[in-house]
């Protein structure tokens, strides 16, 4: 169906259409809709996020980051406007101001754990592990049994010379996610072969190669 024929719907008939052509995997027509739907509602959020939406599985982030900024204008409350923004920024390389929205969303919803993640990256990627490990330890604290947060937290305490604590961490994937925990293990050099009737031994010789790794 080409613009002519959608192009007079009521706002809301037209909103429908597009969100129908997103389920049916027509992204280019449903934008199209989207796009139509702005020109006469600029601050509609619900296309507003789906219209970044359809720009960030494009990878077209710069667009995505336009609608987002739009969005969290428009709803300033939203948290999770904010955390896309983030994601967004993140994703296009602005690690700064993707810091500043992941810490927006945080105060608005200081339980979104997929915020204090983007920000634990951020922080990762500025060599700010401290800070990084405690945004971590947010993250694992709400998402216990995702492995990733567990994953990062361990690289965090790598590289603040917590090596023992890196090893904990990873004896603790292996508990629900060994092969999470194979590739800790291979990531940080540890090396864990933990003898079940001398678990101690083990674990402080692999806590020695970590040591001497870092060295």
């Amino acid at each position: 169906m080409k613009m002519a024929m959608w192009s007079w719907l009521p706002s809301q008939l037209l909103r429908i259409y597009a969100v129908l052509l997103l389920a049916m995997g027509r992204s280019h027509a449903a934008l199209a809709c989207f796009d139509r739907l702005l020109q006469h509602r600029p601050h509609d959020c619900h296309a507003l996020a789906s219209r970044a939406h359809i720009y960030a599985q494009r990878g077209s982030f710069d667009a995505a980051i336009d609608s987002l900024c739009l969005l969290t204008q428009t709803r300033p409350q939203a948290a999770a406007g904010w955390f896309n923004l983030g994601y967004a920024l993140q994703q296009h390389g602005e690690q700064g101001q993707a810091g500043v929205a992941f810490r927006q969303a945080l105060a608005i919803d200081p339980r979104l754990d997929r915020a204090w993640y983007g920000l634990a990256l951020v922080l990762m990627d500025s060599r700010q592990y401290q800070e990084a490990a405690f945004a971590l330890e947010k993250t694992t604290a709400l998402q216990p049994m995702s492995p990733y947060g567990w994953f990062r937290l361990a690289q965090a305490r790598q590289a603040l010379d917590q090596h023992d604590e890196a090893f904990k961490i990873a004896l603790h994937l292996r508990q629900f996610e060994p092969k999470v925990a194979a590739q800790l293990e291979r990531a940080l050099g540890l090396g864990l072969s933990v003898n079940p009737c001398h678990p101690g031994r083990g674990a402080s010789a692999a806590i020695a190669r970590a040591s001497s790794h870092a060295a």
